[in-house]
């Protein structure tokens, strides 16, 4: 690490102003405080001194999802040998699926990371860390069989209009990585349904839909044929497949384990509010029983309240997405709101309209929208009961 800090301490000059890389300063600066901590010393005023910053803090996020990464890695493998009726053993699965998340992720970070530099030189200002975790998120809420370029076009997508648009890190107002699965939801609809795309390569006679997609399909089986509707019950009956993740889905999304084992970790370190985790599982949990009293349909009714939290996305938006600290709720009776309604919205439309069965990406980005809200009333709320509370005193 000596012989590095000399090198970078050699070739520094010729990027600062007046060297002959003077307008490249952001992109040295980037990586050299990926690779040191920044010697930068406050001149005036008062400050804080913590060791958590911005690199800590996405690097913490970025250990977290560790566990789902290499997890989805293996189901792909999995998925694959299990569909093509072959024996693998456990390095075999995990090589398979490394070999299909790897360009992936490549891809989204080039591409992000690229763009991010591009617009920290023309405003002269220093790369933030931030996209470190959008970069990781992105792979993680695509199918597996997403075509490269369509993964390259979602990433710059949400990296322009869903952050540079509005300043930068710090300044969005929705999740960057949900605002990816979003546009690549909607432009490109038959690479994110369907049941090809949730397995790499699979046989054709095997069937590849997800456990939501399964559920989905029995309202439309109501009054119809009980084989039918008996078939797709057996897909959803067996709920620890679904804990651990040994289902076909995006592919970091399968395994409520290794998300809970990340969700321990953000808990742990304060990176995460453990509030709106919480306050999303209770959402979900309060929607999917209320369907349960009223039972208008087999969705409503065959569908056990906790297993909504098992399906899909849910337990990965509810860890990684909804928790983001820049999108979220700031303020601690907010949180229990937002994530509250996030929930609650989440199980409402993936079982009202089964167009959108993957409802947790709209639900996060919808109170995103609402958050500032939430807050104000909630900081509204707290101004009037002290002005109260003084009156009274007077």
């Amino acid at each position: 690490m000596k012989a590095l800090r000399k090198f970078l301490d050699k070739k520094k000059p010729l990027f600062e102003k007046g060297g002959k890389f003077a307008k490249l300063q952001s992109t040295f600066d980037a990586f050299e405080t990926f690779l040191f901590v920044p010697d930068h010393t406050s001149k005036t005023g008062t400050h804080i001194k913590d060791a958590i910053d911005l690199k800590r803090t996405m690097s913490v996020v970025v250990m977290a999802l560790i566990p789902s990464l290499l997890f989805g890695m293996y189901n792909i493998g999995y998925q694959h040998f299990l569909s093509v009726g072959e024996t693998a053993d456990l390095m075999d699965m995990f090589v398979y699926g490394l070999i299909k998340v790897l360009p992936i992720v490549v891809v989204s970070y080039v591409v992000g990371l690229g763009i991010e530099f591009a617009f920290a030189q023309m405003r002269g200002h220093a790369v933030n860390e931030g996209f470190l975790v959008s970069g990781m998120l992105i792979p993680l809420v695509m199918p597996v069989e997403a075509p490269l370029w369509m993964v390259a076009v979602s990433t710059a997508f949400a990296v322009v209009i869903g952050k540079e648009v509005f300043g930068g890190t710090g300044m969005n107002i929705w999740n960057p990585a949900l605002v990816a699965r979003a546009f690549f939801f909607f432009a490109y609809p038959s690479k994110m349904s369907g049941d090809a795309v949730w397995i790499a390569e699979k046989a054709d006679s095997f069937s590849g839909a997800t456990p939501l997609a399964h559920a989905a399909s029995l309202a439309e089986y109501k009054g119809g044929s009980e084989a039918a509707t008996s078939i797709i019950e057996q897909h959803l009956s067996n709920s620890w497949d679904m804990f651990v993740g040994l289902i076909p889905g995006s592919i970091g999304e399968t395994s409520t384990l290794a998300i809970l084992i990340g969700a321990v970790v953000l808990i742990a370190t304060g990176i995460g509010s453990w509030r709106i985790m919480l306050s999303v599982f209770a959402g979900g949990l309060v929607m999917g029983t209320i369907f349960n009293l009223i039972g208008v349909n087999a969705y409503m009714t065959d569908i056990p309240a906790y297993q909504h939290l098992l399906l899909g996305g849910f337990a990965f938006g509810a860890v990684f997405m909804a928790t983001d600290p820049v999108s979220a709720t700031q303020t601690t009776r907010g949180k229990y709101i937002y994530g509250f309604l996030i929930g609650l919205l989440a199980v409402l439309i993936r079982v009202v309209n089964a167009g959108f069965p993957e409802a947790m990406m709209l639900a996060i980005l919808f109170m995103n929208t609402f958050a500032p809200l939430i807050d104000h009333y909630v900081v509204q709320g707290n101004v009037k009961r002290r002005l109260k509370r003084v009156k009274v005193k007077a």
